[in-house]
């Protein structure tokens, strides 16, 4: 049978007299992986730029988000922040405001004029990028950085994709957007609009580029077959939405009956209210399942825009729309009751989905294409090699944070590609669950609620509708962070441990244990706030 640890020691050594000769468990300080981290799609390192948020330094918070998103001022407003749902801190009370202080970092970056650092090293490889949206335009960012030459293509007028045709101003201000786009294009990234790719292994050929990102967003509207008149005017929602970017707005009358349920049929019904019509929604299903954020919903409704559930449309006319009651059954779903109610319309909107333009693929060799999306590897790489695809043309789900994390994936992937070698992402630690906090510690400090703008502009302008913090509130929500499983230096361990033996290293450097006294009573991980201690059985 071993002997416990403390035997083993030779009693005439000064070792012995020591209490960590008691020791059967050692402290080890740890890090662990923040919910928030985990949870953000764009692969942020949500705690660590929280970290200098809190202490004042805005810019060096800025920079710290911006190695892996380059565009916090255009999160901050249109990302669903699901790092805020995974928070711990919701736990105590609220969780914190991740997404408000984003926006107010990339407001202030905008404000200041901070300028990303000039690339100053060149690879002498060149990729070509097709679609200037927010998947095409992270990826140009991250393999610029990188060294890389990189050409952006895209079909349309003006950058951003998605982001300017599919989000209305009322949710992101267009000088926004422009800034942070304009940012990416100093580092030296060429984009050329107008510049349609019909065919991709020949614009690379032509271009001798060494590689593509293929980043073209979902522009193409579903469209359903509903009996209609000769006259009745049916639309779809992308355009509606895209021709709001013109000096001539959309002509869609007074009455506007608008069909769907996603983000994209609340953003068109919200649009049309701000022009003047009265806008009805139709969906067949119950709010519950309705696939729109509620809080998209919630203010869509505050705005005056009606919503007619569990309803389907069975024919459009000139100026009115005939919709069918549905009922659900015994598992929940719809179904049709034969009671009709006519409603008076000038036209329909159709926001049933939008599909992505796959043309550019044609011929090209070992390329899957299945459900009108493309097939690609853990690498983000077609079946061609050298060909790269993201955001809506692949299998994910349809969201700028998400087409971002892509964008940033492929350029990693693709510089390793590039090179001869293989990217392979850094090991995880394990995640820092709420279990593993001391919530003694941290205070009550209720969530800064960001402004909204008053109903009746909400209701008449394309104002922006949410307000953002002020300085004031920002360092105050920053500070509410609980570092979740990372030392934020609190000092609790050391002044807990009856031995005396947690060693301060320094502002930055954190602590380390002086073994010889430590006699493993745990007392460290008991009080540490964030969890960021574990015991480890001795080596006996």
């Amino acid at each position: 049978m071993d002997k416990p640890f403390a035997i083993t020691l030779d009693p005439g050594s000064s070792l012995a007299n020591h209490t960590g000769s008691w020791r059967t468990e050692r402290p080890v300080y740890v890090d662990r992986l923040p919910p928030c981290n985990h949870q953000c799609p764009a692969g942020e390192d949500i705690q660590g730029w929280l970290f200098h948020a809190e202490s004042g330094d805005y810019e060096k918070a800025w920079r710290h988000l911006t190695r892996d998103n380059p565009f916090p001022a255009v999160m901050g407003r249109v990302c669903y922040h699901t790092c805020e749902t995974a928070c711990n801190r919701g736990k105590i009370d609220d969780p914190v405001g991740i997404n408000s202080v984003e926006r107010f970092l990339g407001d202030e970056a905008i404000r200041r004029g901070w300028a990303f650092d000039a690339v100053t090293q060149e690879s002498g490889k060149r990729v070509l990028i097709v679609g200037a949206g927010p998947s095409g335009m992270s990826a140009a960012y991250h393999l610029r950085r990188m060294g890389h030459r990189v050409t952006v293509m895209d079909a349309g007028p003006m950058m951003g994709g998605m982001m300017r045709f599919g989000i209305p101003k009322y949710r992101l201000p267009r000088d926004v957007l422009d800034a942070e786009m304009q940012r990416i294009i100093d580092l030296g990234v060429e984009v050329r609009l107008n510049s349609r790719v019909d065919h991709i292994l020949d614009s690379m050929q032509e271009g001798k580029f060494d590689a593509a990102f293929l980043a073209v967003g979902a522009h193409i509207g579903k469209r359903a077959t509903i009996p209609a008149g000769i006259a009745a005017r049916i639309v779809d929602a992308v355009a509606v939405l895209r021709s709001m970017e013109g000096e001539d707005k959309p002509l869609l009358g007074r009455r506007v009956v608008v069909y769907g349920g996603g983000n994209t049929a609340i953003d068109v019904a919200r649009s049309a209210k701000r022009l003047g019509a009265e806008p009805i929604i139709v969906y067949r299903r119950t709010r519950e399942k309705m696939p729109a954020h509620d809080f998209e919903v919630e203010e869509a409704l505050q705005e005056g825009v009606l919503v007619k559930w569990l309803s389907t449309i069975k024919h459009a006319d000139e100026s009115a729309i005939t919709i069918e009651k549905m009922q659900l059954d015994d598992h929940g779903f719809p179904q049709p009751t034969g009671e009709f109610e006519t409603i008076a319309a000038d036209s329909l909107v159709l926001a049933l989905g939008q599909d992505v333009d796959l043309s550019l693929l044609e011929g090209v060799p070992q390329l899957e294409v299945n459900d009108g999306v493309v097939k690609v590897g853990p690498n983000m790489m077609t079946g061609h090699p050298g060909i790269f695809a993201g955001g809506d043309m692949v299998p994910a789900e349809r969201n700028v944070t998400v087409a971002i994390g892509h964008g940033k994936k492929a350029a990693r992937h693709i510089d390793a590609w590039l090179s001869g070698a293989t990217y392979t992402a850094p090991a995880r630690h394990d995640l820092a669950t709420f279990d593993r906090l001391n919530t003694w510690y941290y205070t009550d400090a209720p969530k800064t609620v960001r402004p909204m703008l008053d109903i009746i502009r909400r209701q008449s302008t394309f104002d922006e509708v949410q307000g953002g913090l002020s300085e004031e509130n920002a360092l105050f929500e920053a500070r509410r962070c609980l570092s979740c499983g990372n030392c934020f230096e609190c000092d609790n361990c050391y002044g807990v441990c009856p031995d005396n033996a947690v060693i301060k290293l320094g502002p930055g450097k954190r602590f380390e244990f002086n073994l010889d006294y430590c006699k493993g009573c745990g007392i460290c991980v008991a009080e540490c706030p964030c969890g960021a201690i574990t015991m480890e059985p001795e080596q006996i």
